[in-house]
């Protein structure tokens, strides 16, 4: 059940990248309606995923596995903040397009 937190944290991280980056390919043919629906979604993906592996760590503090915490603290904290910039980033990149498209509209 344990190792099912991390690859759940991974295919949540890949839906958190894969919105918006539709949005932002798609951006001529999704309505506002599909735009937010992407954006809730990927964002609610980012943070359930940092959720399993705030869970994660939480196991293996349980159970006294302190080398696995000690080899993999690090390289988790890292991943976390790249999976929260990069989705961030995603996100604001598809938000000014959009309200860009809508700006042109007007």
């Amino acid at each position: 059940m344990e190792g099912l937190m991390n690859v759940g944290s991974l295919v949540l991280g890949l839906i958190a990248w894969i919105l918006p980056a539709v949005n932002l390919v798609q951006h001529n043919k999704i309505n506002s309606k599909r735009y937010a629906t992407f954006t809730v979604t990927s964002l609610s993906s980012c943070a359930v995923a940092l959720r399993l592996q705030l869970f994660y760590t939480d196991h293996l503090v349980k159970i006294e596995d302190w080398s696995a915490l000690l080899d993999t603290s690090h390289a988790t904290a890292l991943v976390a903040t790249l999976l929260l910039v990069v989705t961030i980033i995603l996100n604001a990149s598809a938000l000014i397009v959009y309200f860009g498209k809508n700006q042109k509209a007007d």
